[in-house]
């Protein structure tokens, strides 16, 4: 039998779950791209792995080439992003 309980009592839903955060927020989709393009940017300099996962330039398979070309062209834009974001998720958030 169900309880006319309210969301907030003990027969409605979990308090837990109005305490979850969003999770298409913009911090965790800049992080999401930043591991991407940093992981794609160090399997292009595996050589078996560039040439398995790297070899399309279109299609799925392109985004992993285009990140990892993103990566290696602006390592430095990438690596200053990477401190920033650290210092963002660690201090700030």
């Amino acid at each position: 039998m169900r309880s006319a309980a309210g969301p907030g009592s003990a027969g409605g839903a979990p308090a837990a779950a109005s305490a979850m955060t969003n999770v298409y927020s913009l911090d965790g989709l800049l992080v999401f791209g930043l591991l991407l393009v940093c992981t794609c940017a160090y399997l292009r300099k595996v050589p078996r792995l560039k040439a398995w996962l790297l070899s399309e330039k279109r299609g799925v398979w392109g985004v992993f080439y285009k990140a990892a070309v993103i990566g290696t062209r602006l390592h430095v834009a990438v690596a200053v992003s990477c401190v920033l974001m650290a210092f963002y998720v660690l201090v700030v958030k």
